[in-house]
């Protein structure tokens, strides 16, 4: 069994729900986050911005803004069983996928050990 942590552009989320829906993976937790990547500023950019006084309203003084700012973002939970690993991980790319950065990330873990709360039983099935 693993566990499928899907960090995806905000207005993806429908189009995510029922993408995994349709490939037969229902059950699944959607919660909002913040975040930002790992996208390094150019200090030539910078120079300029500091030599004007003032961060413009442009797409330069925007990506600068970016740099401490954190963006909104929607964290998927998925828990699958081991063969349906791919088939997840295959439908949130291709409903995610703008070739641009910031479309997301996806993380894969292991999970050793599952338990009803209903009855405290524990079981080795992902639903």
């Amino acid at each position: 069994m693993k566990e499928i942590i899907a960090i995806v552009r905000q207005n993806k989320v429908n189009v995510t729900k029922e993408a995994l829906a349709e490939a037969g993976i229902p059950a699944f937790t959607c919660r909002k986050v913040l975040g930002r990547g790992k996208k390094l500023i150019d200090m030539t950019l910078l120079r300029s911005i500091v030599d004007a006084g003032e961060v413009p309203a442009t797409p330069e003084g925007e990506y600068l803004s970016e740099m401490n700012r954190l963006i909104s973002k929607r964290l998927f939970t998925i828990i699958v069983e081991d063969n349906e690993v791919e088939k997840a991980i295959t439908t949130i790319i291709d409903v995610n996928s703008t070739g641009n950065p910031g479309d997301g990330k996806i993380f894969v873990l292991p999970v050793y050990e599952n338990y009803q709360v209903r009855n405290g039983e524990m079981t080795t099935e992902a639903y």
